[in-house]
């Protein structure tokens, strides 16, 4: 029996809205236990629902970027379970009409291109959170109760753990992209649970589906994944089919294994019926179109742009855009710099994420401008100072918020051309340096290189790099 992975994915996603899903109470991380709730989140006698529009529009948002269809009528519906994260013991959520449906995804998995059929990206509240204590109690935090949540369910169509962790990695970029979600998984605004059975498709055999819940990184996924096919098979293999069941597992990270919850529950065990206090959505078609019209170009389509408007290479244009906020910047210092793109990605990918990293700020919280950093790169091309003295400059820039013009002259940087001024510390170290003057004479040209260091030693970096190695070649072969 041939038989290969089917795998979905059912990605939930905290929206970044600043009130819960049906009431006003806050939505912020990090707030004192059972501070941010309400007789509505709560569930108590007499509270009514009233549903959040921005996180209608940011569902509506996130159907466009993966390529869904918008419902002209969709409705709320109460799945009842009883579970201590629910005080009213049922979660208003979408069943048989979601908000956005029939879309789906491009990914590149090891150079071969994957279609991700999207079945749906649905509304419904967030649960609280259970803190389970090593003495066998039990605490309950409902501040998260009630946050709108983003349920995004792909098609079976993952064949492999690689396509998962690239299909997150994109989704991740994508939510953050179009500003609906943080996306960080560290802090539970978007959480996994995969899908995995083994399925012969010219015969129709499957093993049962397992769903393993609540992954909170994109390594979790993959290796859980990875874990639970290689499981899977060997049950198979051995012939023990029997022992195979539609069940629910968790990822026991610390042994690297799937563990069992518990038999996995149908649709039918929820008992979903129409949300009775919330009337069906019926979204204006022109706000609709609004919505979409105004997303943002998308980061694999931005990366592909990058390649070919800017010529710089793939790796830099998928860096660059991880994060709208980079990519803004990187096009916004191009335009002002009007050279060469690789030098502003050279830039921005290397001394100015090394600072930004040092200090713990983002590329949108930097001390230094696009602009000012344009200005740093064109007193390089002009030859006013060298790359080395931009280095120390860009430094200074970021500790002060001047400009690299005023550090240059504050500090008498200016890049030393003159060359009566060069031709006498070029004659010391010639004189300081036979060997390599010799080793030069001899052909080894890459010599020349000691020497120039030695010169730019001398004058603090400050000389003219090439008129250094043209005049000491010159000098050291006795033409000048």
């Amino acid at each position: 029996m041939a038989m290969e992975p089917m795998i979905g994915l059912e990605v939930h996603v905290q929206l970044a809205t600043e009130s819960k899903m049906f009431c006003a109470c806050s939505t912020k991380f990090g707030a004192e236990p059972n501070s941010n709730v309400c007789p509505s989140c709560l569930g108590l006698p007499g509270s009514l629902p009233v549903p959040n529009r921005k996180a209608v529009e940011y569902v509506i948002r996130t159907g466009a970027a993966l390529n869904c269809s918008v419902a002209d009528h969709c409705r709320f519906a109460r799945k009842n379970y009883f579970y201590p994260d629910l005080t009213k013991n049922f979660q208003i959520s979408q069943y048989d009409e979601p908000l956005t449906y029939n879309g789906y995804i491009d990914l590149k998995v090891n150079g071969e291109p994957v279609r991700i059929r999207i079945r749906r990206a649905h509304l419904e509240e967030d649960t609280g959170k259970n803190l389970h204590l090593a003495s066998g109690s039990t605490l309950v935090e409902y501040n998260r109760g009630g946050i709108p949540l983003m349920e995004i369910v792909t098609e079976p169509d993952f064949t492999t753990a690689e396509q998962c962790r690239e299909y997150l990695t994109q989704l991740r970029l994508i939510l953050r992209c179009i500003g609906v979600s943080t996306a960080n998984m560290d802090e539970g605004a978007m959480r996994a649970e995969p899908t995995v059975n083994l399925n012969d498709r010219a015969t129709g055999e499957a093993t049962p589906k397992v769903e393993i819940k609540n992954l909170n990184s994109i390594r979790s996924v993959y290796e859980a994944v990875k874990y639970e096919i290689s499981r899977q098979r060997k049950a198979v293999a051995e012939g023990r089919e029997g022992e195979l069941f539609q069940q629910t597992r968790r990822w026991d990270e610390s042994n690297g294994v799937t563990a069992l919850m518990r038999r996995k529950e149908t649709s039918d065990d929820y008992m979903y019926f129409p949300e009775p206090d919330l009337v069906p959505l019926e979204p204006d078609p022109a706000w609709v179109e609004s919505i979409v019209s105004s997303c943002p170009e998308l980061p694999a389509a931005r990366c592909e742009r990058f390649c070919t408007e800017y010529a710089i290479p793939e790796y830099d244009a998928t860096v660059l855009t991880e994060s709208r906020e980079l990519a803004d910047y990187f096009e916004d210092a191009c335009k002002a710099f009007e050279g060469a793109a690789k030098t502003v990605s050279n830039w921005v990918m290397g001394d100015l994420t090394s600072l930004l990293h040092e200090a713990g700020v983002s590329i949108a919280q930097s001390p230094v401008s696009c602009e000012r950093l344009a200005e740093l790169l064109k007193l390089i091309d002009e030859n006013v100072i060298s790359g080395k003295i931009a280095k120390d400059v860009l430094a200074k820039m970021f500790e002060s918020g001047k400009s690299a013009a005023e550090i240059v002259k504050e500090e008498g940087l200016e890049q030393i051309s003159d060359t009566s001024a060069l031709e006498s510390v070029i004659d010391e170290v010639i004189a300081e340096n036979p060997g390599p003057v010799e080793d030069v004479r001899g052909g080894k040209q890459q010599a020349i290189g000691f020497l120039v260091g030695q010169v730019m030693r001398k004058t603090q970096g400050q000389a003219n790099p090439g008129m250094v190695n043209e005049m000491l070649s010159r000098k050291v072969k006795g033409e000048g």
